[in-house]
């Protein structure tokens, strides 16, 4: 039986038919009233004074539960601030009938106190009892930072996107408008939606803008679509009873399987109802998936922007999209698995080979979305089942077999790419297969980092103007791992080079992102570095500057 942690609250709460959606499930709108009202207990506890909803971020729904189902939601203040708490928020659902229990929600909710009349607070710090608090103690500082940047991040990548357009949109057929996904719904705040405090539930407001998105994105896919996770609650100001209260929801943009619904509610006191003159109370971006009669995921059609605000959303979506990426790393913590590929000299050919048709698959799998473009360099995500990965193009003028020999002698990396401190060749297995000891710096950690990769250049058979160098770790017992540095993992990485014409190329360098490479990427995924496109034109510069004389003799 589940017990609540040290300082935590504990709800559980049978799925009743009330609860449930369309699909019989349990609607994400009363998860969300259930959240909401733990975590404000859970701060409550905390503080000793009452306290409300500032923002819900990050919730990720993995499971779904259904009528008759336990669902069980455990909450805890992580940090307190001077008047603000972090809560963390953890959702199950058990099976009565097998016991079985799954993980079905994440969230992280920020919950300020609110002493009574003039009275000044200074909450208290939270006691860490385990190396689990302690951990959770110190990401809950990189989140607030990234919250409190929340702002200023998404205003530079507006500002950005507005410099390049999505090719895709423009030149794909079957683009839709979203026109038609516009939803608006009112309520009346009665008594029954009042918190403790007298203003209107924040669980409640949730919920209502649960509903209108759900509508909206029913009327791009034409089925039921449920919530897979929400971007961010932002609660601007508070509401009472005898409010009106006004949701405006529409689709904001499609990502392959996943569309963003973007909700904006006013209040209007009946003074303010007359004059047509409601306060902002409320936004948020919910993100849905939904799944046809064979419970296959959907693909939605691509949004095609008309008119200004359309793009204004169109392009939002794209900047949340790619901040979200980046807050992966910061908002929750993975540990590494390692896939334990063991350098075998018996099975070399076979290692050697999976190594480069792992590069391939990467590169030709669909989906890609173009997250970045500035200049010569352009930088395109995927997310496939929680895995993410990275592809940044760079035009170089320069010829592609020289692009070749410079980027597979990984010794030359330092020289150009100060993510890699030093490389060191402890292997030369043939004249096209190497096996190098990698040093990187310190991100994130007390430590630097390490890993043993095997790198595997080719010229294709096929066309005698393209070139790969393919990336991936292995173990080796003879560099086994060293307390100074942290192993980590490279699980596919490597170039892709296409001549254009016979003085000018692309290089395209892909990774398939471990949990101990993330550092490293999630800046500039999130928005708040430009980390990757330093990096890829460290690397133009470095290809141009040089000459066949210089370098390729050396091979």
């Amino acid at each position: 039986m589940a017990r609540p942690a040290a300082g935590g609250v504990l709800m559980s709460q049978a799925v009743q038919p009330a609860h449930a959606d369309a699909r019989g499930e349990l609607s994400a709108g009363q998860l969300l009233k259930w959240i909401d009202s733990t975590a404000c207990m859970a701060a409550e506890k905390h503080a000793g004074v009452s306290c409300v909803t500032a923002s819900v971020d990050d919730i990720q729904f993995k499971e779904k539960a259904r009528v008759g189902q336990v669902i069980t939601i455990q909450a805890k203040v992580t940090r307190a601030f001077s008047t603000s708490m972090e809560i963390s928020i953890k959702v199950t659902v058990q099976d009565v009938f097998t016991g079985m229990e799954k993980l079905v929600s994440v969230a992280f909710s920020t919950f300020v106190a609110k002493p009574v009349g003039k009275e000044k607070i200074h909450l208290k710090p939270v006691t860490l009892l385990t190396e689990k608090d302690h951990m959770e103690h110190n990401l809950a500082s990189e989140r607030r930072k990234v919250r409190l940047q929340h702002e200023d991040t998404f205003n530079n990548l507006m500002k950005e996107s507005s410099k390049f357009y999505d090719p895709i949109c423009d030149e794909e057929e079957g683009t839709v408008s979203t026109e038609g996904t516009s939803v608006q719904s009112i309520e009346l705040v009665l008594p029954p939606h009042a918190n403790h405090h007298g203003n209107t539930f924040g669980g409640q407001i949730m919920a209502w803008m649960e509903t209108v998105a759900t509508i909206s994105a029913s009327r791009l896919c034409r089925a039921h679509p449920f919530l897979k996770s929400v971007d961010m609650f932002k609660f601007r100001g508070p509401s009472t009873v005898g409010d009106r209260l006004v949701f405006n929801a529409i689709v904001n943009n499609t990502f392959q399987t996943c569309v963003e619904v973007g909700v904006r509610v006013e209040a209007f006191d009946c003074r303010e109802w007359s004059e047509g003159r409601g306060r902002h109370i409320n936004s948020a971006f919910l993100i849905y998936n939904a799944v046809d009669d064979r419970e296959e995921l959907i693909t939605f059609p691509r949004i095609k922007p008309v008119s200004q605000d359309d793009f204004r959303r169109y392009r939002g979506a794209i900047a949340r999209k790619r901040i979200r990426l980046g807050r992966k790393y910061v908002i929750s913590h993975k540990e590494e698995v390692p896939l334990c590929i063991h350098w075998d000299i018996s099975k070399q050919a076979s290692l050697i080979n999976g190594n480069l048709e792992a590069l391939k698959k990467l590169a030709d799998k669909r989906g890609w979305e173009v997250t970045s473009a500035v200049e010569k360099i352009k930088i395109y995500t995927l997310e496939e089942h929680d895995v993410l990965s990275i592809w940044v193009e760079k035009h170089v003028e320069s010829p592609a077999h020289l692009a070749y020999h410079l980027l597979s002698d990984f010794t030359k990396r330092p020289l150009w790419d100060p993510h890699f401190v030093s490389c060191e060749v402890i292997d030369c297995v043939s004249e096209d297969d190497q096996i190098y000891y990698i040093t990187c710096p310190i991100v994130n950690s007390d430590r630097p980092k390490d890993v043993v990769a095997l790198v595997s250049r080719r010229k294709s058979l096929k066309d005698n103007n393209a070139y790969m160098v393919a990336v991936k770790s292995v173990i080796l017992p003879s560099v086994p791992p060293s307390p100074q540095y942290i192993r980590s993992e490279i699980i596919c990485a490597g170039f892709l080079i296409h001549a254009t014409d016979s003085s000018s190329c692309t290089v395209s360098y892909f990774n398939q992102i471990s949990a101990s490479i993330l550092p490293f990427f999630a800046g500039n995924l999130g928005g708040w570095s430009k980390s990757i496109e330093e990096t890829a034109a460290s690397c133009i510069r470095f290809i141009e500057n040089a000459t066949d004389d210089g370098f390729i003799s050396t091979f």
